[in-house]
């Protein structure tokens, strides 16, 4: 422990470092790192190191730009933050039982592109059984992200008992098997409802994406927040002609589109539709 009580780190981590870190996720995944993110970032990284035998962040750093795929994969994995819950922001999940009940066009496509462990896209499908009468419903919910520590987590659809706390007894019995022996606090998502939602990795800078038919809605919560406006506009420019004339996307409660009124306007609390889909040129 130094004198001044803040704990001495265990490798050398200089500005130029987290500089060259800055740099290297922004180009490679559009996230925007601000100063306050030091000390995250070495926490974080300085894990990597251990976990690969690297003595120096200059040391690891060369290892990244060598190309490494997999170190690539776990650099990224290590600096994408993962916060999330069923239903949370809920009165979006009202606004997407309304307007699923108004869909006379099967099948109904859903994209949840940063649905972290799962939570997400689980919640949408929950949302549609209800709103629907069933799970034959014909909707699919499309689940990626950049992070594929997280994918499979979601994949495998297994969550502790207090993750489910914000859930009625009626939606856990209807939705979850509930485990027993040593799987005791444990509860996984029954597969009728799993096999409403297909996860894949799916990086939001890659040029082409593979996310290709026309959707009824677009969940981008939350994840608007780690890009500049650029990035921002860029990625909702290519989101605007996947999304059906008459779709909604669905941002974050702290997210506003101010920048890009071209290609999207509020119809609702942090909920949007196409600029020109009501009487527009």
């Amino acid at each position: 422990m130094a004198e001044s009580g803040v704990p001495q780190r265990e490798f050398a981590f200089s500005h130029k470092d987290f500089e060259e870190v800055r740099k290297l996720i922004y180009q490679h995944a559009g996230i925007s790192l601000s100063d306050a993110k030091e000390d995250m970032v070495y926490s974080r990284l300085a894990r990597r190191l251990r976990a690969t035998g690297r003595k120096t962040f200059q040391e690891y750093l060369a290892l990244i730009r060598s190309g490494d795929d997999a170190e690539w994969e776990a650099f990224v994995n290590s600096l994408t933050t993962n916060l999330t819950d069923f239903f949370r922001e809920q009165h979006h999940f009202h606004i997407l039982a309304d307007f699923l009940k108004t869909r006379r066009e099967r099948p109904i496509t859903i994209w949840s592109s940063a649905s972290s462990t799962g939570e997400e896209p689980y919640s949408i499908a929950m949302t549609a059984v209800e709103a629907l009468g069933g799970f034959n419903t014909q909707v699919q919910i499309l689940a990626s992200d950049l992070d594929t520590n997280v994918l499979r987590k979601a994949e495998e659809g297994v969550y502790p008992l207090d993750r489910l706390g914000k859930l009625s007894e009626a939606r856990q019995r209807q939705f979850f098997l509930r485990g027993t022996g040593d799987r005791a606090g444990m509860a996984r998502v029954k597969p009728e409802l799993q096999s409403m939602v297909r996860f894949f990795r799916l990086n939001l800078l890659d040029a082409i994406w593979s996310v290709r038919q026309p959707l009824d809605a677009i969940f981008c919560r939350n994840v608007m927040i780690y890009f500049d406006k650029p990035t921002q506009y860029a990625i909702l420019k290519k989101m605007k002609p996947l999304l059906k004339p008459d779709g909604l996307l669905f941002v974050g409660h702290s997210e506003a589109l101010y920048h890009a009124t071209d290609l999207f306007r509020l119809r609702g609390q942090t909920v949007y539709e196409h600029a020109a889909a009501k009487g527009g040129k």
